[in-house]
């Protein structure tokens, strides 16, 4: 039987990733809330991983004591500017506590400034649809980061803006629960514009800040190759999907299917890019789909699929969405934001894991300038629209009780973080079924 390990370079970030409305519990003050409470949710979101409670110090520890050495977490806009006029000075300790917590544990922060939620009262002014959010977020971004730069120096400052836009003002499932293409390429325009404009005072509040923002990026192969229609199905998809927000960052123009927009004050505005990574889409065309511009998508025959066949196991597709950053932006830090699969019995994370850092490993090898790995996520928490239906913790969560249960994925990827590196011992130890993929005699 073959014996190695896959090493990772010196200083390589290894954690995983949360975020404010899914775990922190009670957020009674933002859009999300709202949803919920009007029925649009499976479940309601009710104390989540009570962190707001403070739990959030003993999954701290739980991340600390298995090898981690970096946490991304997002802050919640609605908690700390409840008002327009009112900004509390509380929340904003809460999370200078967990900030301080982190680094007492020896974990390098990386803080999300939104996460999909928004105040009420940003909602009320017509949310990212109106223009005046460019100069709301710019303030919040100023304020945040001023009380906290202390304790951080990593920030994110929008996560899957795509996935906000298509979800809120296409498909309809998050709120403000819109199907209007147009109107979704318009609040993409407003993200970018507020990025743009966070990236450049945070800059100015603290020069040695490393600035970025997570995308959601989904590769797409047609069904057919030889089909024109599937194939172009396919691109009109990746394009409206993947490209609108690098396109900015790139060129200045952010390109859609419906029409670019000029936004110049965009271009060059990050200093890494974050990649959340889970599956790649076959698409094909539909005549029947008029309403998603006669396209649609799913997963190949056979394929190794998660819990409710949300995700499909397809490793490759990491490495080569790592190709493709590389590819836009030569040199530029990457750092896996989010990855990671819903598995409330844990019998394919621990093979998804291990695919999924091989690939990254390989990549890392190319010289490709990949910083560290999130995995999505420390602790189960509320999947959005479709509530607790999903589980992507390394570690489990009894919702009555707030009893954490330990998965086999925790002593798995705690492994991997001390090695900095898999090797195959452990993948024999954990997920014997991939050992000849992935150490081949």
């Amino acid at each position: 039987m073959p014996q190695a390990t896959y090493h990772f370079p010196k200083g390589f970030l290894w954690g995983t990733a949360t975020a404010s409305h899914q775990v922190e519990g009670n957020n009674t003050n933002n859009n999300w809330h709202a949803w919920e409470e009007a029925g649009h949710t499976v479940h309601k979101s009710g104390l989540a991983a009570d962190w707001w409670g403070g739990r959030w110090r003993e999954d701290f520890d739980r991340a600390a004591e298995t090898g981690q050495n970096a946490h991304r977490f997002s802050l919640e806009w609605s908690r700390i500017q409840p008002t327009p006029d009112t900004w509390d000075e509380e929340a904003i300790e809460k999370y200078r506590l967990m900030l301080r917590g982190l680094r007492e544990r020896n974990l390098t922060a990386l803080v999300t400034l939104h996460h999909f939620t928004d105040p009420l009262w940003v909602t009320e002014r017509g949310g990212w649809e109106n223009p005046e959010i460019v100069g709301l977020f710019e303030k919040f971004t100023r304020k945040v980061v001023d009380a906290l730069k202390e304790y951080n120096t990593l920030w994110c400052t929008i996560n899957e803006p795509n996935v906000y836009t298509m979800s809120g003002y296409v498909q309809g499932a998050f709120p403000p629960g819109k199907k209007d293409l147009k109107l979704s390429m318009r609040v993409m325009g407003n993200m970018i514009r507020a990025h743009a404009a966070s990236y450049r005072a945070i800059h100015e509040l603290q020069p040695e800040a490393r600035v970025g923002y997570a995308l959601h990026y989904r590769p797409m192969v047609p069904r057919l190759s030889w089909s024109p229609l599937d194939r172009l199905m396919r691109n009109i998809r990746y394009e409206g999907l993947n490209m609108a927000f690098p396109s900015a960052i790139s060129t200045g123009v952010m390109r859609s299917p419906i029409g670019n927009q000029n936004i110049p004050e965009a271009k060059g505005t990050q200093d890494y890019l974050g990649l959340n990574y889970y599956s790649v889409d076959t698409v094909w065309f539909d005549l029947f789909k008029p309403g998603e511009l006669f396209s649609n998508s799913g997963y190949p025959k056979n394929a190794d699929m998660s819990d409710t066949n949300f995700l499909a196991n397809i490793p490759e597709g990491i490495f080569n969405s790592i190709k493709w950053i590389e590819r836009t932006y030569p040199n530029l830090p990457i750092i896996i934001t989010e990855n990671g699969v819903e598995d409330s019995d844990d019998h394919m994370r621990p093979r998804y894991i291990a695919q999924h850092l091989h690939q990254i490993w390989r990549a890392v090898n190319f010289n490709w300038p990949v910083k560290g790995y999130f995995h999505w996520s420390l602790v189960d928490n509320f999947e959005w629209e479709r509530g607790w239906t999903q589980r992507f913790g390394l570690w489990g969560l009894d919702i009555d009780t707030q009893k954490r249960i330990r998965r086999p994925s925790v002593d798995f990827y705690a492994e991997i973080c001390k090695e900095n590196g898999i090797s195959s011992d452990m993948v024999q130890k954990y997920c014997p079924e991939v050992f000849d993929k992935l150490f081949p005699s």
